[in-house]
């Protein structure tokens, strides 16, 4: 059963009704409006009460083909502030899942388009996650070498957009504190 959670003030308002079908109509298309779609799915998601299925959407929203000109992400940047306030703000009794094995995972089988750039997304997530909610334990089952903070950034300078890494640090610095 979901419940009402308030908006995340990282978020793009969502309407009143959504479903998955706003995701499928962007068909094979993961531009900025499909990345608008999914941040703004993924608020609908959050506020009724299912954080694991919110984060999923801000992993899609991620993973999309951004460049850093689109006037979507001048209004809404990468979610990295997002993440973490979901995961700092899931209530106890909301199912969240394990979001550290889920990002563990999905960077290390990371595959075509943007691989690199997507899996240093995704590690920085998985970051996020470990300074926000350090109770969550690895895998240890799934044998992956472990990057520190300074690769990551590094990474996300490399394969991200201008200025994603310094965005990514604000958050972890936040998210840390």
């Amino acid at each position: 059963m979901s419940r009402q959670l308030p908006p995340c003030p990282h978020l793009p308002p969502a309407p009143p009704r959504m479903d998955a079908s706003v995701l499928t109509a962007h068909g094979n298309e993961r531009d900025a409006e499909f990345y608008l779609t999914a941040l703004t799915y993924a608020q609908y998601l959050w506020q009724r009460g299912l954080a694991a299925r919110a984060i999923l959407k801000l992993d899609r929203a991620l993973l999309s083909d951004v460049r850093g000109h689109e006037a979507e992400l001048r209004q809404w940047p990468l979610p990295y502030e997002a993440m973490a306030w979901l995961l700092r703000h899931a209530p106890p009794d909301v199912f969240i899942g394990n979001p550290r094995v889920h990002f563990q995972h999905l960077a290390d089988r990371m595959n075509e388009p943007r691989r690199e750039q997507r899996r240093w997304r995704t590690w920085a997530c998985w970051a996020l996650c470990r300074a926000v909610r350090p109770e969550f334990p690895a895998d240890p089952k799934h044998a992956v070498a472990e990057p520190s903070l300074a690769l990551i950034a590094e990474k996300l300078t490399a394969h991200g957009m201008p200025g994603e890494a310094d965005l990514w640090k604000d958050a972890q610095q936040r998210a840390a504190r």
